[in-house]
């Protein structure tokens, strides 16, 4: 299984990394290799996160990390993960 990243999930990271980059750049490297090491254990064991409670779908999951949703859909069939998107979830 290999994970692919939606550009979606890729503009809104670098958002993000841009806003912790301007308190602290240091913070904002060490957020994008924390984030990178919870991702990849996604390849074994892609059901490990709860069903998104944004979509009505078993193989569509939320990862939470440090305060933000990631979302990511998983294809059994063509054995591949795509990581959709990432967002603050306390924000509206």
């Amino acid at each position: 299984m290999h994970i692919r990243r939606h550009s979606d999930f890729t503009e809104h990271l670098f958002g993000i990394l841009d806003y912790i980059a301007q308190d602290n750049f240091l913070a904002s490297v060490h957020f994008l290799a924390d984030l990178n090491d919870c991702i990849k254990p996604l390849i074994d064991l892609p059901y490990q996160y709860r069903r998104s409670i944004y979509f009505d779908d078993d193989t569509v999951r939320d990862m939470i990390f440090h305060g933000y949703t990631i979302v990511y859909e998983i294809h059994p069939e063509d054995d591949w993960i795509e990581i959709l998107d990432i967002f603050n979830q306390n924000k509206p």
